[in-house]
């Protein structure tokens, strides 16, 4: 347990570091090409989509192979690694890094103004609700208390990619 805590530690810190990088460079960016950040903002805020995206549908694929496996096996333990790692290093910098630089584009390029982008807006408050409902599947799995079957973690599988279409097509279409 000890390896593995020092493990989470190491973690732990390359996020932050690495949060703190993105900051700086955002920083950075911003006041030497203040005319060209926008570009740079949307850039960063959909590299963050799509990290945050891959690890939404990625973990609750873990957790229906997780809950096929035996409580304490060596399978089990390694699922829990995986997920935690998953959420903490990428799902949870991700998620932060699309609302800071999504909130910014939405006030900077459109003042907030358009049905779409309020739409956009609730779908984007849908999936963090789905994140903060995985992240507390994390901590269940962690503890041996998932009681959730297979099957019901193929259908959650599924919430992502439904918030995922929907958002981009009123991103690109803005249909109202």
């Amino acid at each position: 347990m000890a390896d593995n805590t020092n493990s989470t530690g190491q973690a732990m810190k390359r996020m932050v570091i690495g949060i703190a990088a993105l900051v700086v460079a955002s920083a950075l960016l911003y006041f030497v090409a203040s005319d060209g950040f926008y570009l740079w903002a949307k850039a960063i805020h959909v590299i963050a989509v799509i990290s945050w995206m891959a690890g939404m549908l990625y973990l609750p694929r873990l957790f229906v192979y997780h809950a096929d496996a035996e409580k304490g096996s060596a399978q089990s333990e390694t699922f829990k690694v995986m997920e935690r790692r998953l959420l903490r290093a990428i799902i949870n910098p991700a998620m932060i890094a699309t609302w800071v630089f999504g909130l910014w584009l939405a006030w900077k390029g459109f003042a907030f103004h358009g049905g779409w982008l309020h739409a956009k807006i609730a779908l984007v408050l849908v999936l963090s609700g789905l994140h903060g409902y995985l992240a507390g599947a994390v901590r269940k799995f962690a503890e041996d208390k998932n009681e959730k079957p297979a099957r019901h973690w193929r259908i959650v599988n599924e919430i992502p990619t439904l918030l995922l279409i929907v958002i981009v097509i009123l991103v690109v279409v803005k249909p109202f």
